[in-house]
């Protein structure tokens, strides 16, 4: 689908990856960008309208929706990392990552998905993570909700096409985000992040891999994983 003349919505779209993708989309022609976050009062993005959502909470996605009945293309960006591991993390943080980036991305779909409909032909953006294909030490609960966000993005794919809504995932390693502050390492700038995604949109990819390192750890999965994991477990 074309960018121009679309009407988007976009979670977490006060700061990062989101803002960019939000400040993109109305430099690209959109007719409207809605930009959704849990304080709205902190996008400050000029030519947006700023909505209030929190993607955890069923009832403020139910709101957005109905309030959005023009939306074309959504953009599943809202997320959180809490450095929880598996095994002796506090369990409410694991649920947080969990119901943020599966349960959350999974409610707004669900609430779009008629709207998408109605409009069609539609499209939409879940931005996923290198992280959905390997785990971290540290970053465990992360790694099984993006992996579980990969596999509600290839499922609500199948289900959606049959009314004309396109739904493209976008794999990244560290973008230079509040998110990743601390983080040391190289890190990818969000504007490019956002720019693949939204390429990747009007291309009508299924799947976009934003940088070299991700389609590095995509490819490890075809082999043995004692070749990935093995000097982490000696």
């Amino acid at each position: 689908m074309k960018i121009a003349n679309s009407v988007a919505f976009v979670t977490g779209a006060n700061r990062g990856i989101g803002r960019h993708i939000a400040a993109q989309l109305v430099e690209r022609g959109a007719a409207k960008v809605y930009a959704a976050a849990r304080v709205p009062e902190r996008v400050d993005i000029d030519g947006v309208e700023a909505v209030r959502v929190d993607v955890t909470d069923p009832e403020s996605v139910a709101a957005a929706a109905a309030t959005a009945g023009d939306v074309t293309l959504l953009v599943n960006n809202a997320g959180v990392l809490t450095g929880a591991n598996l095994v002796t993390g506090d369990m409410d943080q694991i649920r947080l990552e969990m119901d943020t980036h599966f349960y959350g991305t999974l409610s707004v779909v669900r609430a779009f998905a008629p709207v998408l409909k109605a409009n069609r032909p539609g499209a939409i953006v879940n931005i996923l993570s290198a992280l959905s294909w390997f785990s971290y030490d540290g970053a465990n609960a992360y790694a099984a909700a993006k992996a579980a966000a990969w596999s509600l993005t290839n499922g609500v794919r199948l289900e959606l096409a049959g009314q004309g809504t396109q739904v493209t995932g976008v794999h990244l390693g560290v973008a230079d985000t509040d998110m990743s502050r601390g983080q040391e390492g190289e890190k990818m700038d969000p504007a490019l992040v956002a720019r693949a995604a939204l390429d990747g949109v009007e291309a009508g990819s299924l799947e976009v891999v934003a940088d070299d390192w991700s389609a590095m750890i995509k490819a490890t999965l075809a082999d043995d994983p004692a070749r990935f994991y093995g000097p982490a477990l000696r």
